[in-house]
């Protein structure tokens, strides 16, 4: 009998999941003998049950209280608002102890001597590290909805409140993400070290990450800008993504088996660093003129997503002012098209064209690429893009509100940011493409290399290129900033 096409399309995609399933099958084996092994544990099953049972009861009691204080003076709205935020607080104490599960996962088995037999298994690398992530996250995850649904009955009973199905579906998305994330990182973590003691003591890396971004959302919560939520959803997912593929990139069988990965070693991390620094030049003119290019070559991908991400922020400040209905006048761009020759000596006696300015503005530049470094070394490049992002976002803000007072934004966003920026932007795409791929190194190493070894050689590759390129970038953008670019300003802005 002949086949159709559409009979062969139907029956491969039949087969890929057939072929899917069965990959993840034998990882199942060990998510239930990881959660039946939770489910005997009192340890693990009594702090769950009794953040799931009784936390629901005191939030509802929260929420008694707060409807009783707020109604003596008609401000029954500003009580409604701390709803959803104690609902996504309810939901958020039971999945903290998947941060618990998921630590002990490859520390715990390595401590105990029993992960030799787990790593002799015939499962794969992937399939081992799915069985046991699906471990960490199925109990708390239950348990995390179970006492939202608690919450969410008993809020019922007391004010009639009852949630729309989006805002529902966010609640339900945000907590799975945030389990997920916290989860991933703490695997990735429990597969670098090889006792629980350490793992514990790696886990501030996610819980002030994951307690400044429960703050942020609280905020969003009680603002009910449940918009931004969402963009935390898609960015927790795309956070959560990479770090399954660190996790399973990074799970080393013969690592966790031979305990040196505990040691620090600063005498290798040494001699890897300056052999990364200094790559084959044997003297400095070499250096400049091959390594320092070579290293840009490899940088290629990252310049050029953080070209994206700066023009894209700037775009959306833009957007943002719009958004918020302010006027321009609010904060006083309607003047922008007033500004003179005067305004020059008033901007003299604020510390420009003064030649002590250059060095307080290279050295803030300094500080901010050194803290973006920083923050970008343990969130996979992500808070310092972020900080360098910031001040492009700021810009577009403002030219935003300078668009609305009649002004055009090509001169307002040239007025801003010429000459300086023709130095200032290339250096701040440069730091944050170098700190893009310190990040990346974690994700995706080198064949055969560890995290350790690809954080070295990346932040050697970052400290290259600030340097020789990102340094002088600043400095001579701080000399134009003070000297040229606020008469630049004033030529454009209408002053002559």
């Amino acid at each position: 009998m002949a086949t159709t096409p559409l009979g062969r399309t139907h029956q491969e995609g039949s087969a890929k999941g057939t072929l899917m399933l069965d990959n993840i099958r034998p990882a199942l084996i060990i998510t239930r003998r990881e959660i039946r092994d939770q489910l005997r544990d009192w340890r693990i099953i009594l702090p769950i049950a009794v953040l799931t049972i009784i936390f629901p009861f005191l939030a509802n009691f929260t929420t008694r209280r707060i409807l009783e204080f707020v109604q003596r003076y008609g401000a029954t709205l500003i009580a409604e608002r701390f709803i959803p935020f104690l609902l996504m607080i309810v939901g958020f104490f039971p999945i903290s102890i998947s941060l618990v599960i998921a630590l002990e996962s490859f520390a715990g088995e390595s401590e105990r001597r029993t992960i030799e037999p787990l790593l002799s298994s015939p499962l794969n690398d992937g399939q081992l590290y799915l069985g046991k992530l699906l471990a960490c996250v199925i109990t708390p995850l239950m348990a995390a909805y179970l006492g939202m649904g608690v919450y969410l009955a008993g809020i019922y009973r007391l004010s009639s409140w009852r949630p729309e199905p989006m805002f529902l579906v966010l609640i339900i998305l945000l907590t799975a993400v945030q389990a997920l994330v916290m989860v991933c990182g703490a695997v990735v973590i429990s597969t670098q070290t090889t006792s629980v003691r350490a793992a514990n003591l790696l886990a501030s890396f996610i819980i002030i990450p994951v307690a400044l971004l429960i703050q942020i959302e609280s905020v969003m919560m009680l603002w009910a800008d449940y918009n931004v939520l969402w963009w935390a959803v898609l960015a927790l997912v795309v956070l959560a993504i990479l770090l399954v593929r660190m996790g399973v990139t990074h799970l080393n069988r013969e690592e966790l088996l031979g305990h040196e990965i505990d040691t620090l070693n600063l005498r290798w991390m040494g001699k890897v660093f300056r052999r990364q620094f200094m790559g084959d030049a044997h003297s400095v003119k070499e250096w400049l003129q091959y390594e320092i290019p070579h290293t840009l070559s490899r940088m290629w991908i990252p310049i050029s997503w953080m070209t994206v991400l700066l023009v894209a922020v700037t775009y959306l400040g833009a957007v943002e002012f719009n958004r918020l209905g302010i006027s321009a006048s609010q904060i006083g761009f309607d003047r922008l098209g007033k500004i003179d020759s005067q305004i020059l000596s008033q901007m003299g006696q604020m510390g420009f064209f003064n030649p002590g300015s250059v060095l307080t503005l290279f050295w803030h530049n300094l500080r901010a690429v050194s803290i973006a470094a920083l923050l970008g070394s343990f969130t996979l490049g992500v808070a310092g893009v972020l900080v360098l992002m910031l001040p492009m976002g700021l810009i577009g803000f403002f030219t935003g509100a300078a668009s609305l007072a009649g002004l055009s934004p090509l001169t307002v966003l040239a007025a801003f940011t010429l000459p300086h920026g023709l130095l200032e932007i290339p250096a701040i795409i440069l730091s944050g493409a170098a700190i893009l791929r310190v990040g990346a190194s974690f994700v995706s190493p080198n064949q055969g290399q560890s995290i350790g070894e690809g954080l070295v050689k990346s932040l050697a590759d970052w400290a290259k290129i600030t340097l020789v390129i990102v340094l002088p970038l600043f400095l001579g953008a701080a000399i134009l900033e003070v000297f040229v670019s606020p008469q630049v300003m004033v030529k454009l802005l209408g002053g002559g």
